[in-house]
């Protein structure tokens, strides 16, 4: 992975020596299309994001994962227009492409089982994580944050893991979370995007 990433580096170098920056981005959505209240189809959300002036969209799964290019950084942009086109305004983390490999390559877990590993990508850095409430609440799982991703593993299943449903609360920032199958595609995505 670290191949393709400098490959990626000397590219955007190339790019950039043309007069054209583009970089890829990833946006994972927090919340939607769960209950019903905040339901966007992913194809109105690429449609969206082209009519925007985002290029090369490609959704990847219901729960919000797209990857783009784009001139600039949209940290604020997409929520806007979810909200005006959609009538809510939705958690949104950004990633650049190299936070996603860094994300990969930080993974402590080397399990094969995709659907036990986990990814909780942090809007911001922790600064006062609650890690009494986290050892209390943690059975079989094994869990380790490094950086903005709070990496856990769940050998009984995502399903039956307390700690899953609490780790928002023990960490105090807004995260979204994505099994390790989902960020594995998404770095597919974006080494052919």
């Amino acid at each position: 992975m670290k191949l393709v990433a400098l490959k990626w580096e000397r590219l955007k170098k190339v790019i950039c020596i043309l007069g054209t920056v583009m970089e890829t981005f990833i946006a994972l959505f927090r919340g939607i299309n769960v209950g019903g209240k905040t339901t966007i189809p992913m194809k109105d959300l690429a449609s969206l994001m082209i009519d925007c002036g985002y290029e090369n969209v490609q959704t990847y799964i219901r729960s919000g994962n797209v990857v783009f290019n784009s001139k600039k950084n949209p940290n604020t942009d997409i929520r806007a227009l979810i909200e005006n086109k959609f009538g809510f305004k939705p958690e949104v983390l950004i990633l650049n492409s190299e936070d996603l490999n860094q994300a990969l390559e930080n993974n402590p877990y080397n399990s094969t089982e995709g659907k036990l590993c986990y990814f909780y990508f942090c809007k911001s850095l922790p600064k006062s994580i609650n890690t009494s409430k986290l050892a209390e609440i943690k059975v079989t799982e094994e869990y380790c944050i490094i950086g903005k991703v709070f990496y856990l593993f769940s050998p009984d299943g995502i399903g039956r893991s307390k700690l899953a449903a609490s780790v928002e609360r023990c960490l105090g920032v807004p995260a979204t979370a994505r099994n390790l199958n989902t960020v594995k595609k998404l770095w597919e995505i974006v080494q052919n995007a």
